[in-house]
């Protein structure tokens, strides 16, 4: 992967902490909108400095959380009024739409 930029990672920043409550997107929804050539890049910048934004809005195109992050990740958006069903966010009801 090439090295990810400063202007990148402003990018994807300002893109996540625009997510409003109760709405999610998903790592290749954020991806596409800075630019970026793969959405593993986004998940790159948010774990290494993300920690401040609303990381638990951004989902994979599944809209099933990592195994690792899953129940943290479900509590926060329940909180928010999204609601999984079995284990998976229906996209369809609480994506945002840029």
């Amino acid at each position: 992967m090439a090295r990810i930029t400063d202007e990148q990672v402003e990018t994807v920043r300002a893109l996540v902490a625009a997510v409003p409550p109760g709405r999610v997107t998903t790592y290749g929804d954020v991806a596409a909108a800075a630019g970026l050539t793969s959405p593993r890049i986004v998940g790159t910048i948010l774990r290494t400095d993300g920690h401040d934004l609303p990381w638990h809005r951004v989902l994979r195109a599944s809209g099933v959380p990592p195994e690792h992050i899953a129940t943290e990740q479900l509590a926060r958006l329940r909180t928010e009024g999204v609601l999984a069903d079995d284990g998976r966010i229906p996209l369809a009801a609480y994506r945002l739409v840029r």
